[in-house]
């Protein structure tokens, strides 16, 4: 496949030693078909991230999903075996889509940033939070598959994927479960991302967060029903 030239994916350093422009432009293809874009990701090197990543983890789901769902990172699970959600989060995920009355089949998953950033416990490796400079390096991908799409609502799972598709400002818990113009033909419902449900089961209190993102992704369903007659 016939790539731009991968010269600017070298970065410029920052005083605090960080990149400061790591971007994943240089390796995202021209064509923004899904089948393209796919193998193509798992040669991107647009920030450090790939480096002790496992495999990259590109979206799945219909080419033409109207309903997009956008995590933040994968986790171990995801890592090892090279597809979003299909770990813990993934299965409250599922849970979640029945309950609003959607399935996976009926949408298309991904991730703002596509490889597992972590730090090492023991043999555990702990999900650690992506900076803003690695999310916006891995933009390029999530605009590609949102090109390639063209949905017709997006629903944002957690604060980072808020902050991916709506800008640095976002704060969930001022914009979740309202819609919010994005392009022309597309708007975006802000939810909790699974992982908070399991976060608050460990206290004991996981369903009121759980209700809530099936509102959400009910809310996202009657938008899209409305918006397609």
């Amino acid at each position: 496949m016939e790539r731009r030239s991968g010269s600017s994916a070298r970065p410029r350093t920052a005083r605090n030693g960080q990149a400061s422009n790591w971007s994943a432009e240089p390796f995202v293809p021209e064509d923004h078909q899904l089948d393209v874009l796919a193998p193509a990701a798992e040669d991107c090197k647009g920030c450090p991230l790939y480096r002790d990543a496992t495999h990259v983890v590109f979206g799945e789901g219909g080419k033409k999903a109207s309903i997009v769902l956008v995590g933040e990172q994968p986790g171990d699970h995801e890592d090892r075996q090279g597809r979003p959600f299909v770990g813990p989060a993934g299965g409250v995920l599922d849970r979640a889509l029945a309950a609003a009355g959607l399935t996976r089949d009926r949408v298309y998953v991904t991730n703002a940033v596509k490889h597992f950033k972590f730090e090492p416990r023991g043999k555990r490796r702990i999900h650690k939070k992506p900076r803003w400079s690695e999310i916006k390096a891995c933009r390029p991908w999530l605009e590609a598959e949102l090109d390639a799409i063209s949905p017709r609502v997006i629903v944002t799972l957690g604060a980072t994927a808020g902050q991916a598709v709506l800008g640095a400002s976002f704060k969930l818990g001022e914009m979740r479960g309202r819609e919010w113009p994005l392009r022309a033909k597309t708007v975006v419902v802000p939810t909790y991302h699974p992982s908070a449900v399991l976060r608050a089961e460990a206290h004991g209190g996981g369903e009121p967060v759980f209700e809530l993102i099936v509102q959400d992704l009910k809310l996202a369903r009657s938008l899209l029903q409305s918006r397609t007659g």
